[in-house]
C-alpha cells in the first residue's frame, strides 16, 4: 500500500481534522464504556482493562512492569489502581521469585468473576458505540491504519 510522506513539521488541515476526530471518537466512545461498566456492573473500565491484560497472560499473571506496558487505558496511577484492586479482591500481589525486587499482579478468582460478568456489557458497548458504527470495509481499512500507526511507533 502506498501513501504520502506527509510534511512532518506541519500537518495539513485535513491531517490535523483527522486527529482531532480520532482524539474525539476516541474520548467519546471510552466515556460511554467506562459509564456503562460503572452503571450495570460496578466495574471501572481501567480495571477492566487490567483483568484483560491479567486474563491473557500466562498463568493469569504480569510482572508490574509488564502490566504497566500492558495496560491500554490508565498506566498512570496504576500502582495505586492495583491497590484498589487487591484491597477488592480482584487482583494479588506475589513476590517474583527470580527477582527479589519484581512483583507479580495475579488475578484471583474474584477477578476472573468480575471479569466474566463485566464482559457482556464491554462487548455489547464496543458494538453498539464502535464497530457497529462501521461496515466491514470501513474496519478492515481503520484496522490497517491503525496497525501501521502502532507498528510505526514500536508498538504491539
Amino acid at each position: 500500500m502506498q501513501f504520502m510522506q506527509a510534511n512532518l513539521s506541519r500537518p495539513s488541515g485535513q491531517q490535523l481534522a483527522a486527529w482531532r476526530a480520532f482524539l474525539t471518537a476516541h474520548a467519546r466512545v471510552t466515556e460511554r464504556l467506562e459509564h456503562e461498566l460503572a452503571v450495570e456492573r460496578n466495574l471501572p473500565l481501567a480495571w477492566y482493562d487490567v483483568l484483560v491484560q491479567l486474563s491473557e497472560a500466562p498463568a493469569r499473571r504480569l510482572r508490574m512492569h509488564d502490566l504497566a506496558r500492558a495496560v491500554l487505558l490508565s498506566r498512570a496511577g496504576l500502582t495505586r489502581l492495583v491497590d484498589r484492586m487487591t484491597t477488592a479482591g480482584f487482583v494479588e500481589r506475589t513476590p517474583c521469585e527470580e527477582d527479589r525486587r519484581g512483583t507479580y499482579v495475579a488475578m484471583t478468582d474474584e477477578g476472573r468473576d468480575a471479569l466474566a460478568n463485566a464482559a457482556p456489557v464491554h462487548l455489547r458497548g464496543i458494538a453498539e458505540h464502535f464497530s457497529g458504527l462501521l461496515c466491514e470495509t470501513e474496519t478492515a481499512a481503520l484496522e490497517g491504519i491503525m496497525r501501521r500507526i502502532v507498528e510505526a511507533l514500536g508498538g504491539r
